[in-house]
């Protein structure tokens, strides 16, 4: 079965040593295609070079919100126009952590809407402990192609992204024994959801704690096969037609 990995951060020093070798693995794999995510300028960069290298590579070029202090507009306006750079991302809020601001991560996040809207190019969000405040600065400017990454919120949030037409990416974390998620796995119809390992972090069960690569995605499978009790090909083919339809149509 064909595999789409969305979210991945494969030129993070943690593959320094075997990165073409997982690479390799994961081709051979039955993986199609990765998305290599941006968090600043520089792993944008990084992100945008792994996808020169590999057919099979995309990058995402933005600024995380732990970064938004560094946020530099220009920048991300002329990494959003490589012809390999299919969203921007990731970004968004994270009032959890607090790194920047809140109202400079506002001020950033608003910002890139702006460049995804006039590059015509998908979101790829960042939201943690900040579902509102995300979506009504989403809601200000209405794109069309949204994806709330490792979603976190709950079956209410859920469904407020999936009645603005936008999508929601699922991560290892809802393999884990204390996750809260699998309501919102349960109600979110199979046209708007994506698979992801946000690698080389929330490696699923059973490799917790330990590095995780796109490998694992069939773990992540299982698990939504499992809880809308529908076959993992069927998750594979549902959730790989969602993305390329989103990132590469």
């Amino acid at each position: 079965m064909k595999i789409f990995e969305t979210h991945a951060h494969l030129d993070f020093p943690e593959y320094n040593k075997d990165r073409k070798e997982i690479l390799d693995k994961c081709f051979n794999a039955g993986i199609e295609y990765i998305i290599n995510i941006g968090i600043d300028r520089d792993t944008s960069e990084k992100s945008i070079k792994l996808a020169e290298q590999y057919e099979k590579i995309y990058a995402a070029a933005g600024c995380h919100p732990h970064n938004a202090k560094k946020f530099d507009r220009n920048a991300v306006m002329q990494l959003s126009k490589h012809p390999k750079v299919v969203a921007i991302g990731e970004i968004g809020l994270d009032f959890y952590r607090n790194l920047s601001p809140q109202d400079i991560q506002k001020d950033v996040f608003e910002q890139q809407i702006l460049i995804a809207l006039e590059m015509n190019l998908p979101i790829i969000v960042h939201d943690r402990d900040a579902h509102m405040e995300c979506f009504n600065i989403l809601e200000k400017h209405n794109p069309s192609k949204v994806v709330f990454h490792c979603f976190s919120g709950d079956e209410l949030f859920a469904e407020k992204v999936i009645e603005k037409g936008w999508n929601i990416s699922f991560t290892g974390n809802i393999t884990y024994k204390k996750n809260t998620l699998e309501n919102v796995v349960r109600l979110v119809p199979i046209d708007h959801f994506f698979i992801e390992t946000d690698c080389p972090f929330l490696s699923p069960v059973p490799f917790r704690g330990k590095r995780n690569s796109p490998l694992n995605l069939r773990y992540i499978i299982e698990k939504i096969a499992d809880i809308k009790r529908i076959s993992p090909k069927h998750v594979a083919e549902a959730s790989f037609n969602n993305a390329v339809e989103f990132f590469l149509s």
